[in-house]
């Protein structure tokens, strides 16, 4: 009973063999998937994916990395997306700092203001990349109270996450908690409550531990909701369960 808040099965790295793995994933226990877009292209391959499968289902959205290539033809061609009644959420949008390749932080907020502005419109959920950029990511979305979503692999301390918290928002967790050097991590799921908890792999990034360096898959989220269960010395069920409702009620389905 796993339901991966977030993927990315249109990677090239699933070329080889994406039917194989997406047919053995409902095999193996994963009841859902919802597939981020990051660029254009690989927006389009998440609906193509989520109309494809049952299980599947679709957020549509520009990453930071690409917002230099974001324009209104871009917004027009996302709002058109929305139409399928298997795309759920606005994303994956926000902010990326840790890159100095990535496009300006100016840039990249106007972007990203530009996308909260749709969600809003259209009254979806948003999954919002934040990497080294947690005040202005606060900043931004604390300007659209109406909007809801998903901060996807936080990574900010158990103060930032309380004020995602207040806003509505539930907190996404990759293998990054299984790995040894996660303490922050490990210190924010003990602290907040498991409703407002999702799991997801970032596939194919990010394997948790005993898989770290490999192909990640949605299989593997096994070892996140282990690790979590440990952390709040309850059940890996329960884990499970709270967090498979939580994003159902996050996405509508």
């Amino acid at each position: 009973m796993i339901f991966d808040a977030h993927a990315h099965y249109d990677d090239d790295e699933f070329n080889e063999d994406r039917d194989k793995v997406i047919n053995e994933l409902k095999s193996n226990g994963v009841i859902g998937v919802l597939n981020c877009g990051s660029s254009m292209e690989g927006t389009l391959k998440s609906v193509e994916l989520a109309e494809k499968y049952d299980f599947f289902y679709a957020a549509v959205g520009i990453h930071p990395e690409y917002a230099d290539k974001f324009d209104e033809n871009t917004l027009k061609e996302i709002e058109a997306l929305t139409k399928s009644s298997k795309v759920k959420a606005i994303g994956e949008i926000g902010l990326d700092y840790y890159y100095d390749e990535n496009p300006p932080r100016e840039v990249q907020k106007k972007v990203f203001i530009k996308q909260m502005e749709l969600a809003e419109k259209l009254n979806l959920p948003v999954i919002i990349h934040d990497r080294d950029a947690h005040g202005d990511t606060l900043d931004i979305i604390k300007q659209f109270p109406k909007v809801k979503g998903e901060i996807h692999c936080f990574s900010g301390s158990v103060e930032f996450a309380k004020e995602c918290l207040k806003l509505g928002y539930y907190l996404g967790f990759t293998g990054v908690v299984t790995f040894k050097n996660a303490k922050k991590v490990v210190k924010v799921v003990r602290e907040i409550p498991l409703d407002k908890i999702l799991v997801e792999t970032d596939c194919p990034y990010m394997a948790p531990v005993p898989n770290r360096g490999k192909r990640n898959r949605s299989e593997y989220i096994e070892y996140i909701v282990e690790k979590i269960a440990d952390i709040k010395s309850i059940l890996p069920i329960n884990v499970k369960e709270q967090t498979a409702s939580n994003v159902r009620k996050l996405l509508n389905v």
